[in-house]
């Protein structure tokens, strides 16, 4: 199936989510409810970003609504630091819930419930530990055993569910469990657990409760209360859509319905909240929002816009199958991104001293610098000049070889915005280092042609000694050295693929208008990259992230 779309009457493909919904659309359905429902217990990253994109992007594409549903129902991983960063993730990102609901919004509705499925025989009380149930579930090819409390009275199992909600039973004594079946293909359908007993303070509840429902069964019944037309997971939940409508069916309510596409894997990344906590408690990270790390708060630290991850979760697209997508296309959306809003500036990040023997002592000149070439309204901005002058040190070679374009002995170059500049001297030190340049400028060459008419191929960056501000720059690269970290050879973990230079912190030279930054501007150094003021910048330390670099034309001739 396949739309046009009017803006350029191009044919587009629908995903298969719309089909779905064009379907349902089709046949009766009258509205379109979608809802994005996060557990607080970490910060949300890339993986969720896709999700909250399609929730929200399907509700808003169809006239509908995407409610945000916290699930809290583990009061121990729980925290309102988690509930206010979800909220200002989805914020930043640009979407903006029609509803803010809580799963134990609904805690009382969902004990009545189980009382229900009680009454009817559906759940029972359970006094087996964990461990035990885990045992009598059996596998794949051999079925479950029965608890030896399975066939409790329908009044036995009401008075001991009441009971355990007025806390009269230690954590783990006893669990609520669905009786479905114990030789079901389908191990969950194996008399899942519905409750279990956790005397804990609740961020929202405090101690009003100490059972709390699991996500099986709380989550279907949440999105019923919630009319929700479209329940939308990833694939890893397929297993438990039957359940979920189990469920349902049993307690007669409203039926949402559960679709599932595939998650979001990244190279070079891992997702699993329990791997990132681990990077963070083990300080390998400075925390949630160090740029390295995947959480959409560390993404926005690292200089990543809204407009960018949309993008990425665009191109990305919805699929049936599980799939690995390559680092680079993120990297190729925010460089897409900010090539068209960031502001230019100059900076030298291995500085080689220039003296221009033939230019006046004492004079500074301005030359003025375009913004933004994708952008005319971004103005221009006055770079100072002087004598003396920084220039990357990558920017010169003794000996250069065939079609070598930047500085060399003998060389002439463009100074970027300014003048012509040739090579007369190179001044090493005792080891034979390369420690300053000596050269010399054409005077009638400022104005972007030179004297006689001549042009040079080279045009590199630079900026005046005296006038240039220090700065610390944070050059970040891939966390982990293999492509799959998540893959691991026998007796390693993720750990063992670390990348030990994924944090290169150096001192920098830049255009003296970046002392009037803010935390959170975003610039591109000309033919280095595109940087981000971080929040550790202060009035007497500018302190830059690298979000992406350049692709260095030289370099790829050079390999």
């Amino acid at each position: 199936m396949v739309v046009i779309n009017e803006e350029d009457n191009r044919e587009k493909s629908l995903n298969f989510l719309e089909e779905i919904i064009e379907d349902s659309l089709a046949h009766g359905e009258k509205r379109v409810q979608t809802r994005f429902p996060p557990e607080p217990n970490g910060y949300l990253h890339i993986g969720h970003a896709k999700s909250i994109c399609l929730n929200f992007g399907l509700a808003k594409k169809y006239g509908g609504q995407c409610n945000l549903r916290f699930d809290d129902t583990n009061p121990v991983k729980e925290d309102t630091e988690y509930v206010d960063s979800i909220k200002e993730d989805i914020q930043w990102l640009g979407f903006q819930w029609a509803n803010e609901f809580y799963a134990s919004d609904y805690f009382d509705q969902l004990y009545l419930w189980a009382v229900e499925l009680i009454r009817k025989g559906k759940a029972y009380v359970d006094d087996q530990t964990q461990e035990q149930i885990r045992l009598n579930r059996g596998t794949v090819n051999q079925p479950g055993v029965e608890s030896p409390w399975r066939n409790r009275t329908v009044e036995e199992n009401l008075d001991l569910f009441e009971r355990m909600k007025n806390g009269e039973f230690p954590d783990g004594s006893k669990v609520l469990r669905a009786k479905i079946d114990m030789s079901h293909p389908n191990m969950l359908f194996r008399d899942p657990i519905m409750y279990r007993i956790i005397h804990a303070d609740h961020h929202r509840t405090g101690n009003r409760w100490c059972i709390y429902p699991m996500y099986d069964y709380a989550h279907g019944q949440c999105d019923s209360i919630e009319r929700i037309t479209h329940s939308i997971c990833t694939l890893e939940f397929d297993v438990h859509r039957p359940l979920y409508d189990w469920f349902i069916q049993e307690l007669g309510i409203y039926p949402s319905h559960q679709y599932e596409f595939a998650r979001l894997n990244l190279t070079h990344t891992v997702m699993s909240k329990r791997k990132l906590l681990q990077l963070v408690q083990n300080e390998i990270v400075s925390g949630w929002d160090d740029p390295r790390m995947p959480t959409i708060c560390a993404l926005r630290r690292k200089g990543y816009t809204p407009a960018s991850i949309r993008a990425f979760a665009d191109k990305v697209g919805v699929a049936k199958r599980d799939n690995v997508i390559d680092l680079s296309l993120l990297e190729f959306c925010v460089r897409e991104d900010l090539n068209k809003t960031a502001q230019r500036r100059m900076a030298v990040v291995r500085p080689l001293k220039v003296v221009i023997t033939n230019y006046p002592e004492g004079k500074t000149e301005y030359f003025e610098a375009v913004n933004n070439p994708e952008d005319e309204s971004a103005g221009k901005r006055s770079v100072p000049f002087s004598r003396e002058i920084y220039i990357e040190s990558t920017d010169f070679m003794e000996t250069p070889p065939p079609k070598y374009y930047r500085l060399a002995p003998g060389a002439e170059v463009r100074l970027r915005y300014s003048y012509l500049i040739c090579c007369e001297e190179v001044i090493k030190d005792s080891d034979g280092n390369v420690t300053e340049l000596r050269c010399t400028y054409d005077p009638m060459s400022g104005n972007g042609s030179s004297s006689d008419g001549r042009r040079v191929k080279g045009v590199i960056h630079w900026v005046s000694v005296k006038d240039a501000k220090e700065a610390e720059v944070r050059f970040y690269s891939n966390l982990f050295l293999k492509e799959d970290p998540n893959d691991v050879e026998d007796g390693k973990t993720f750990l063992d693929y670390l990348n030990p230079e994924s944090k290169v912190v150096s001192k920098v030279f830049v255009e003296p208008s970046l002392a009037e930054s803010s935390i959170g501007d975003k610039f591109q150094f000309e033919r280095v990259g595109y940087f981000c003021v971080d929040p550790d910048t202060t009035p007497e330390k500018i302190v830059f992230n690298r979000t992406v670099e350049l692709k260095d034309s030289w370099a790829k001739k050079s390999k």
